[in-house]
């Protein structure tokens, strides 16, 4: 079972006009942290659930996560100041069990700053193909360039890098060949794309899956999914048996 943690805030900074940056320091999270994991930070009172936010990067004992304000507890969230603590328990799920040679680091939106400490991870070459809405919501591009041997960035209204989906640039890349894995993180529809283009092109895909959650633990059941496991349709848990999973093992909703 992993560790509740309290942990001081060392910086807090607004990455767009809804999302924020926090670290803290926990030698704990930082020692135990793997890329694809995430942390249940606790946003205010105990009438609050905790809320899930993959880790965004660890240097030495500084732990980093994003977050997009939605509402009352994330909100409260971005206004902690440094100095401020806060109650964080983790690490929790199992992270990308794929980190060896070159490797297409895919993001989307919100599911971008996750994939920052996987392509930070990777022990090889790491490319990277981020997706966003518009320009106003693209965050971290600068520090992605600066671990990555190329970033592809797109935009859905063409606002800025290529107009479209994160799925033109990734095609392309895994027509060219060369890549042993592709790493991604985003919204379904996204993902389950990149899934289907890893599929046609025979190249392993792990999937970093996004659906709400209670405990964080596996005990309440509100983030299952379906995944087929030996032929066998079978319930998972996001929050304990992912969020990482095997591309080809998901069940993916219409």
């Amino acid at each position: 079972m992993p560790d509740v943690c309290i942990c001081e805030v060392t910086d807090n900074t607004r990455l767009t006009e809804t999302a924020y940056s926090v670290e803290v320091v926990s030698g704990y999270l930082a020692a135990n942290a793997r890329a694809g994991q995430f942390l249940h930070v606790k946003c205010a009172d105990a009438l609050l659930l905790r809320r899930p936010f993959g880790i965004c990067n660890v240097t030495g004992d500084v732990v980093r996560f994003v977050f997009e304000v939605k509402g009352e507890g994330t909100r409260r969230l971005s206004e902690c100041k440094p100095g401020a603590c806060l109650d964080i328990l983790g690490p929790l799920g199992n992270g990308f069990d794929i980190l060896e040679g070159n490797i297409i680091i895919v993001g989307g939106g919100l599911g971008t700053p996750p994939m920052l400490y996987a392509a930070r991870s990777v022990r090889g070459k790491a490319t990277a193909v981020l997706g966003f809405r518009e320009t106003a919501r693209v965050m971290l591009v600068s520090e992605f360039e600066e671990i990555c041997d190329r970033v592809f960035l797109t935009t859905d209204d063409g606002s800025m890098g290529v107009h479209g989906t994160v799925s033109g640039p990734l095609e392309e890349l895994l027509s060219n060949g060369g890549y042993d894995a592709v790493l991604a993180c985003g919204q379904l529809a996204m993902q389950r794309a990149v899934a289907k283009l890893c599929e046609d092109h025979n190249v392993p895909c792990r999937v970093s899956l996004e659906e709400r959650m209670g405990c964080g633990v596996g005990a309440c059941l509100v983030c299952a999914c379906d995944i087929n496991k030996d032929g066998k349709r079978l319930m998972s848990r996001v929050c304990r048996d992912g969020p990482v999973f095997n591309a080809v093992d998901v069940i993916w909703k219409k």
